[in-house]
């Protein structure tokens, strides 16, 4: 057990066997050991360990070993492996912790997922995807409104969302997974919030379409429209834009964009596939914004979505005493002085006494 966690956490940090065992001062050949569980690291060697990985020694300590099920990410064919095993170790680390938080109710805190009932059996065409969008919109009682708070959707519906650091630069977005029978979905923090909310119904599209898509559609690109479809249905965007245009106002889109959190680019996505506009409009626009870097960074990015349930869960957990202070602030991997001021509500800035 301590030897996977141990690799987990070299991985996640980017270390090498070599460069954790120079930074602890031991040989390579006794990481190599420790991971493998031939040798046990003493205390003294646990501390140096935690403290070259930057994390806590009680991370060693803990008894689950998960693994992501499945996991579909939305990410760039060009991120390497060294890459996805960091981001994989700090999603299982923010996995573990919450579900291990759970376990200390008394009943779950979370709904269990379940498909909507009555969903096409088989898909085998893109435009298909249209009424299926509709139709888990319907089930779950989402009208064809704007969604405001995607994250608070998906977890009321029991799948749980988690967020990690990973720079605007990285070449991940998302991912959609199983973990010990649960659906997660996992957004990257440094993205914009339309960006944010096209990958999680992106993910969403990959739970809903699995197994009901014709061998010859690309589930990537099924999951795709699903998303469109999903945040901004198709008879709001007749209703909208009209069902036949010549041209489109650049400010129309922002407008749409600023009301559904969706991307521009995504709407003319939307219009070019439901035969709003023509193929050669859709085309000439995208110059358009090439030539305006919009294809790098839009102009006024939707607000970013900031998932809460786990900060919530500790604090109802902490209220109902099935946790302490201590525990608490394990839980947030925070000190117990850090932890304290937030749960006074004191200022982030305020000085420790």
């Amino acid at each position: 057990m301590f030897g996977e966690r141990l690799v987990r956490a070299r991985k996640t940090s980017g270390l090498s066997l070599r460069a954790l065992a120079e930074n602890v001062g031991v040989s390579q050949t006794a990481i190599n050991k420790y991971e493998k569980g031939i040798l046990v690291p003493d205390s003294a060697m646990l501390i140096k360990l935690a403290k070259a990985l930057n994390i806590r020694a009680g991370y060693f300590l803990r008894s689950n070993t998960l693994k992501l099920e499945k996991p579909e990410y939305r990410k760039k064919s060009s991120l390497s492996a060294k890459k996805l095993d960091m981001i994989e170790g700090k999603i299982l680390d923010k996995i573990e912790r919450r579900l291990e938080l759970e376990s200390l109710f008394p009943k779950s805190p979370a709904p269990e997922f379940s498909l909507p009932k009555g969903l096409p059996e088989s898909i085998s065409t893109m435009d298909e995807i249209e009424g299926l969008a509709n139709s888990v919109r319907h089930a779950w009682d989402l009208g064809l409104n704007p969604i405001s708070e995607l994250v608070d959707v998906l977890e009321g519906i029991g799948i749980r969302v988690f967020e990690i650091e990973e720079s605007a630069e990285s070449k991940f977005d998302g991912l959609a997974a199983t973990v010990n029978g649960y659906r997660i979905i996992v957004i990257s923090k440094e993205w914009s919030g339309d960006r944010q909310r096209f990958t999680m119904a992106h993910e969403l599209g990959h739970l809903i379409l699995e197994g009901r898509l014709s061998d010859d559609l690309d589930e990537e690109r099924a999951s795709d429209r699903f998303a469109g479809a999903f945040l901004l249905p198709d008879s709001t965007l007749f209703s909208e834009l009209g069902t036949h245009r010549t041209r489109l106002e650049l400010r129309e889109l922002l407008l749409l964009k600023q009301e559904f959190g969706i991307s521009m680019a995504g709407i003319l996505y939307r219009a070019r596939n439901l035969g709003v506009i023509k193929e050669s409009y859709h085309k000439s626009l995208f110059i358009e914004f090439s030539k305006r870097g919009w294809r790098k960074g839009e102009p006024q990015p939707f607000p970013t979505e900031e998932p809460h349930h786990f900060q919530q869960l500790i604090f109802h957990a902490l209220a109902e005493g099935y946790i302490g202070e201590s525990k608490a602030a394990e839980l947030m991997d925070m000190s117990q002085v850090e932890f304290y001021h937030m749960r006074m509500i004191e200022d982030e800035n305020a000085t420790a006494h």
